[in-house]
């Protein structure tokens, strides 16, 4: 993790809250949006363990919205205990984003996120994501029309760029900021990046310096101390948790407590992370059905026992399973052998 060395501390309250339009994020600990993880089913669990200030859809295509594409609509799954919720949209055609952005605040968006920093090229080579900050005309014709288009705050999710060493998106937060953009939030690494790589945490210190609106910082944040570091040295008002949540919703948990108190607080136990995990696919089943629910999350659930003895092995037969059910035994036969082992030797491989 790189450490900014010429910039002095920012002094500052770390777990003060901010505001996107009239919207106050409190605590400012963000959920990010992640393809294929951040539904409805995870943001409950998140909302309920971790307490973020703001939690966001994962990324929705406004074509599929335009065309009226069922299982698109079904992705919102928007209920009460989730507000405040960003929906980010990614898309490159001003009229259908901002057609889009009527629907989600139709279906209870409290915020409309634009993506500007997805480097999938099924993405990008719609003009959408990321492929937008090489195209800042569009750019600032999208975030125009979704701004006179909906009553609730716009904002934008970027990259620092596309090519490593051309830092685009404090010029164009500028711009975006013009046609009313009320926050942003940067991942702090190059399109052409992916997840390689380290995030450069003083790009976002140099965005922070060139907006006025509220900046979010995003990348490589992995334990609570990471996220307070982050918003001393950057001055960036909140963080943004990612792929470190994945199978982890204690990290938000983690990190809200850590910045407000500067304690860590334990780690979950195992009997804990397998009720959290099949309440995790037990609701996802709601939405999708039991099939398609533990197929989406084969890849997910194993997550939850990283570093446990024989988490390989749980890995290997859950990704066999079909079934809650499977689920289920899978979980009993490997707290057996977790509790048989002992908690405090459960974590050697």
């Amino acid at each position: 993790m790189p450490v900014i060395a010429t910039a002095p501390p920012i002094t500052r309250d770390i777990a003060s809250p901010y505001r996107v339009g009239s919207i106050v994020i409190d605590p400012p600990v963000v959920l990010a949006p992640m393809a294929d993880v951040t539904n409805g089913a995870f943001r409950r669990l998140v909302k309920h363990i971790g307490a973020p200030g703001l939690l966001v859809t994962e990324l929705i295509s406004t074509v599929a919205i335009h065309y009226g594409s069922d299982r698109t609509m079904k992705m919102f799954d928007i209920t009460s205990e989730q507000h405040p919720l960003a929906v980010q949209l990614f898309g490159a055609d001003p009229q259908m984003m901002a057609e889009a952005a009527k629907v989600a605040v139709d279906q209870g968006a409290d915020i409309i996120d634009i993506n500007m920093g997805c480097w999938v090229p099924k993405v990008c080579k719609t003009g959408a994501g990321a492929a937008m900050m090489n195209d800042e005309a569009t750019a600032c014709r999208v975030v125009e029309a979704i701004v006179k288009a909906v009553p609730v705050p716009v904002t934008v999710k970027t990259r620092a760029g596309w090519h490593y060493g051309h830092f685009a998106t404090a010029g164009l937060a500028k711009k975006l900021e013009e046609v009313g953009v009320q926050a942003f939030a940067l991942h702090a690494r190059f399109a052409v990046q992916g997840h390689t790589g380290e995030a450069d945490w003083e790009l976002i210190r140099q965005m922070k310096q060139a907006v006025s609106k509220p900046v979010i910082g995003n990348g490589d944040i992995k334990t609570p101390q990471d996220a307070a570091r982050m918003m001393r040295e950057t001055g960036c008002d909140g963080v943004m948790i990612g792929r470190a949540a994945i199978g982890n919703p204690w990290i938000v948990r983690d990190v809200v407590h850590y910045l407000k108190t500067g304690e860590l607080l334990p780690t979950p136990h195992f009997d804990e992370r397998c009720e959290v995990a099949l309440t995790h696919v037990r609701d996802l089943a709601e939405s999708l059905g039991e099939f398609r629910a533990v197929h989406h999350l084969r890849g997910q659930l194993p997550h939850y026992f990283r570093g446990y003895h024989g988490a390989s092995r749980l890995r290997d037969a859950i990704h066999k399973a079909d079934t809650i059910a499977d689920v289920e035994t899978i979980l009993k036969e490997c707290a057996l052998h977790v509790w048989g082992t002992g908690e405090s030797d459960a974590f050697s491989e």
